[in-house]
């Protein structure tokens, strides 16, 4: 197994996000591990979460499972219900098909740090309960709209 040498890997801060919901997530961070190694079923990201920002808007996927693991720091864990902090040592996952919107909420005063594991699925609907915001995964990435289907400017 080739090793990955993590330290010589950007860090991204990007989104496909549409304004306004890319503040959601300006203080986060990606080293894109499953890429560094053409990984092509699922995909691992080491995730710095600066205080203040999220690892994502509220969501859950139709085809896609998700998993976190704590390396660093504290976060919120915010779900359909409720709220739970994690810390160093504590994972938490989420089923494909699942509809239970969650995302991680750095309210600490310091970054955390996550490993990211996920499907890489063909095709993905994502579903953001609490904006208008709708997310569609076809063989040109994921694409962003309103939930009733306008594109955002």
């Amino acid at each position: 197994m080739p090793r990955i040498d993590i330290a010589s890997l950007p860090e991204r801060n990007t989104t496909a996000y549409p304004e306004p919901f890319r503040r959601t997530v300006a203080g986060r961070f990606k080293t894109a591990l499953g890429d560094a190694v053409a990984l092509s079923q699922f995909g691992v990201n080491l995730t710095r979460i600066a205080p203040g920002s999220a690892s994502s808007e509220r969501h859950w996927h139709e085809n896609e499972d998700e998993f976190v693991y704590v390396l660093e720091g504290e976060l919120v864990l915010v779900e359909d219900d409720g709220e739970t902090v994690l810390k160093p040592g504590d994972a938490a996952a989420f089923k494909a098909g699942v509809a239970n919107g969650h995302h991680l909420v750095n309210r600490s005063d310091r970054d955390a740090l996550i490993l990211e594991v996920g499907t890489r699925a063909a095709s993905e609907i994502a579903h953001y309960p609490d904006v208008d915001l709708a997310g569609v995964k076809d063989e040109a990435g994921f694409h962003f709209s309103s939930k009733s289907g306008e594109p955002y400017a």
